[in-house]
């Protein structure tokens, strides 16, 4: 099934690209999967398998209606082919797409203690100069990392913190 919404969210990115639709088609899927988020009625009322695919049809194009007709026809298809539930990892990668393309690098700065805006911006900046791409943060606390920083982008992590480098020494320590 993960792959199923990565098929699904290139098919879409790819038509709206080629169609030259790409803002209008990611600003309506943002409302989309924003309503969808919010609104439990409408997750249940889609994911309920006794609610006909033709009635849930009419309530999305009311729903949908002046959204642009390639995202409309797009949320027909999820509903057809029974993929409507996985609608959130579907917009969840369609994001990821438009990042790679935009050249975006989306990642999670982890510190001990909250940065400033000032000292959040510095990290970024030097971020974005060593990769060469626009850099979008966010940001958490972990007091369990002690101090410095862990940069998480997609699988790849940056452990700079103190508790990372006690465990690498601890590990040297056991493999001598």
């Amino acid at each position: 099934m993960a792959v199923a919404h990565r098929v699904y969210a290139e098919a879409l990115f790819e038509a709206a690209k080629d169609k030259k639709k790409l803002p209008r088609v990611r600003k309506d899927f943002d409302a989309f999967a924003a309503a969808l988020e919010e609104s439990d009625d409408l997750r249940g009322f889609l994911r309920n398998p006794q609610v006909e695919t033709e009635t849930k049809i009419a309530a999305l194009d009311d729903l949908l209606a002046g959204g642009e007709k390639l995202f409309r026809n797009f949320v027909h298809l999820l509903v057809e082919k029974g993929r409507i539930a996985e609608a959130g990892d579907v917009h969840r990668e369609f994001g990821r797409l438009i990042a790679r393309e935009e050249r975006v690098l989306e990642l999670e700065l982890t510190t001990a203690v909250e940065l400033s805006d000032k000292e959040a911006a510095k990290v970024v900046k030097q971020i974005e100069e060593a990769s060469g791409r626009s850099v979008v943060a966010t940001r958490t606390v972990d007091p369990d990392i002690i101090g410095g920083i862990v940069v998480q982008a997609g699988s790849v992590r940056a452990d700079a913190s103190v508790r990372g480098r006690l465990e690498q020494l601890r590990e040297e320590l056991i493999n001598r």
